[in-house]
């Protein structure tokens, strides 16, 4: 599903060239829950960035879904990240303006899907993370696990391939992180691809399979690397 070889990306900081990815090279299948860990400043969310096709890299390759990344066009792209990939982040990135159940919606109007349709997915999303009896709720309404429980809603009403996480427990205490990653497990069990980003050995470890990244370069958890 996901083929990396040698990506470097390299951003200018004043008259300093930092190598945030220094030739990282990694491959995750379909189905697969990977968890990505490292500390800060080790290249983690200029990784999560590329995965999910917010920026592309300065050299390398990156195959997603059988076809490189830069054979798609900007508008391609932009299909990809709204309807391939599902995004949950450490802030939640909800509209505050709008209830749990819009929140929800947002994406699969930007997909033009119709309405019916629309409402049964947003149900059917926010029934799988418990949370329908909080859908006309505003997220300040809402707890941060609850808040967490709408973004991983949104991110799987689109019906997407790659479920990417970046930090998704990161502002959560630890009752909470144990409640969302059992919805991680449970959208695993159920054969969603998921890629998880964080700085928490504890979390990733819960993962299938985890690959470290130090000084923006990969590698497997349990081969060279000491976490």
């Amino acid at each position: 599903m996901i083929e990396m070889k040698d990506i470097r990306k390299s951003y200018r900081i004043g008259l300093e060239t930092v190598h945030a990815l220094d030739g990282a090279s990694m491959h995750i299948k379909p189905g697969e829950f990977v968890g990505i860990i490292g500390p800060s400043g080790s290249g983690k969310s200029t990784l999560m960035n590329i995965i999910g096709c917010l920026d592309l890299a300065d050299e390398g390759t990156y195959i997603l879904d059988g076809i490189p990344i830069e054979d798609y066009s900007e508008k391609e792209l932009a299909k990809v990240r709204n309807g391939k990939i599902g995004f949950v982040f450490q802030n939640f990135n909800l509209i505050p303006k709008l209830t749990a159940e819009e929140n929800v919606e947002l994406p699969l109007i930007y997909q033009g899907i119709k309405r019916n349709e629309r409402m049964e997915r947003v149900n059917e999303a926010l029934e799988r993370v418990q949370l329908s009896h909080r859908a006309f709720h505003y997220p300040t309404e809402l707890s941060g696990g609850q808040q967490q429980r709408v973004a991983i809603a949104r991110a799987i009403a689109t019906k997407p391939s790659l479920i990417l996480a970046d930090e998704p427990t990161g502002n959560l205490d630890s009752k909470t992180t144990t409640e969302i990653m059992e919805i991680f497990h449970e959208l695993h069990s159920q054969g969603n691809t998921i890629v998880l980003i964080t700085h928490d050995r504890s979390v990733a470890q819960q993962a299938a399979r985890q690959i470290f990244i130090m000084d923006g370069r990969v590698m497997e958890v349990g081969e060279d690397a000491v976490v």
